[in-house]
């Protein structure tokens, strides 16, 4: 299969914003491919090698300047041959060998390549809102029932190898994948709610627990091994020594376990946000310690949790963690939620969850299950580009473009803009990073690759004409940058749409992000 295959199909996908047709795309190509072709291939639509990061720059790729192929002749194992041998190249002389082994691959490359392999080596086409249509897509070329697919893509975390498995196996490959302590789990995750009251009515019999202003954790431990990952599957054992001793110290052989972590203050209230996130980086004892809070248990001494209640695993989960658990109830009266969601906020933190107690742990899906309950609106969302400042302001990038993810795989999706809320302290950061991934800019205007994500606080949603998504944010400011999160995980414009005045995050579809 040739790489011109991959970059065609990619340039369709991305033309339309029919979901039916970027399925019908993305089935054709992965269909076609052949048994080393077929990781690759979905890795490359997918916007991410297979091997990650590469290591290569977006000023190594633009300074190269090497005149395109005029025909097609790449294929795409050779491609991903070359970019194994650029993750793996270091030590002496590797600068040397990489810029080798980039002259080679972009000058055999034609101009649409050259310009797909720059946007895929920088993370330009890595938004991964393409993640629930690759997952229909991986079904529809193997001929198989989509649930098998998520469920497989689920447990390995990598739709690369979940269509491999789809491909050449069909539904029983599939169904070989297990839950395998030390390797992470796609997290859970939660819908907004109107109002606690709504919340309770609509889940019937549910858990109510604090929603902390935390980085979110996933534990592994297998004996005296134990492994901690982030929201992302990115590993940080290394960077949290005091979680793994606590870890290490509970009374079970094997668990897997899903939870918050910050850091406090000295009388117990939650620090900011960024401090705890600057643990993750942490190199030395003497930065702030990290308590975690466990909310879930997904397997327990060799058990299997998933496809069990969350009754069930809440009673695992006290037995394995005890006094780390989450502080909350089960089947609380709606005078007891109401209590546990003033106690919450007065100790710091942002609200509620509320979680029906039949529901089994739907890794990587955002659906009814789980509801969150804020006062405020806030939502997650990619930053487009900033303008330039005037007055006060000036030198600095102020006024941010602010996109909602497509559910359906497009770019993300023009909602508003906003200049509140930053302190100088986050101007100049901003302005300064903001440049480091600039795509391009006008007199006015830098644009950038959609890397970042900023949680937005508003007052709700309104039609607007002025932007594509026909929604325009009320009262936007900002609240933070969200390091723990990339644009996969921002929100859809259907979370937008559902602030409009009548609706609510039950009108919104499922989104599965």
């Amino acid at each position: 299969m040739l790489l011109s295959d991959v970059v065609t199909t990619s340039a369709a996908v991305a033309a339309t914003r029919s979901r039916l047709a970027k399925v019908r795309a993305l089935a054709g190509l992965i269909a076609q491919a052949g048994p080393g072709e077929i990781e690759p291939a979905v890795a490359f639509l997918s916007g991410a090698p297979r091997q990650g990061r590469t290591g290569t720059g977006y000023r190594t790729l633009w300074d190269l300047k090497i005149s395109p192929a005029a025909e097609p002749s790449l294929t795409v194992e050779q491609t991903d041959g070359v970019l194994e041998e650029l993750s793996t190249t270091g030590g002496k002389g590797s600068a040397q060998r990489r810029v080798e082994l980039l002259t080679g691959l972009f000058g055999a490359a034609t101009a649409a390549e050259q310009e797909f392999l720059i946007r895929l080596l920088t993370g330009e086409l890595r938004q991964g809102a393409l993640e629930g249509v690759m997952l229909d897509a991986i079904a529809a070329a193997a001929e198989v029932p989509a649930e098998p697919v998520r469920r497989a893509f689920m447990l390995s975390g990598r739709l690369p190898v979940t269509a491999v498995a789809a491909l050449s196996g069909g539904e029983a490959a599939l169904g070989e994948f297990r839950l395998e302590v030390g390797r992470p789990v796609r997290p859970m995750l939660a819908s907004p709610a109107p109002s606690l009251p709504e919340a309770l009515t609509e889940l019937g019999s549910c858990a109510v627990e604090y929603k902390m202003d935390g980085a979110r954790i996933q534990v592994h431990k297998q004996g005296d091994s134990v492994r901690i990952f982030t929201r992302t599957l990115r590993e940080i054992t290394k960077s949290v020594p005091e979680l793994v001793e606590l870890v290490r110290g509970l009374p079970c052989g094997s668990v897997v376990l899903d939870g918050e972590t910050l850091a406090l203050t000295d009388d117990g209230k939650p620090r900011p946000f960024q401090e705890t996130m600057s643990r993750f980086g942490a190199t030395s004892e003497r930065e702030l310690l990290l308590r975690p809070y466990f909310f879930d248990c997904l397997h327990l001494d060799g058990v299997d949790l998933l496809d069990t209640s969350l009754g069930e695993r809440h009673a695992a989960l006290l037995k394995a963690v005890g006094e780390h658990v989450i502080p909350g109830a089960v089947a609380p009266s709606a005078d007891e939620a109401e209590r546990i969601l003033a106690d919450s906020l007065e100790a710091g933190h942002e609200g509620v969850m509320v979680k029906a107690l039949d529901s089994v742990y739907a890794a990587g899906r955002r659906g009814k299950a789980w509801q969150k309950v804020k006062p405020e609106h806030t939502l997650d969302l990619v930053v487009l580009a900033a303008e330039w400042g005037h007055g006060r302001r000036t030198g600095y990038l102020s006024n941010l473009h602010l996109g909602a993810r497509d559910p359906d795989g497009g770019p993300p999706i023009m909602v508003g803009k906003t200049f509140k809320g930053m302190t100088d302290e986050l101007l100049a950061w901003q302005t300064q990073e903001l440049q480091r991934i600039e795509s391009h800019r006008d007199s006015w205007v830098v644009f950038v690759r959609p890397e970042f994500v900023v949680e937005i606080e508003l007052d709700g949603a309104q039609v607007s004409p002025r932007y594509p998504g026909g929604v325009a944010l009320r009262f936007a400011r900002v609240l933070r940058y969200r390091p723990d999160k990339d644009p996969a995980e921002a929100d859809t414009i259907d979370a937008v749409r559902a602030l409009l005045p009548g609706k609510g995050a039950a009108d919104a579809p499922e989104k599965h992000n």
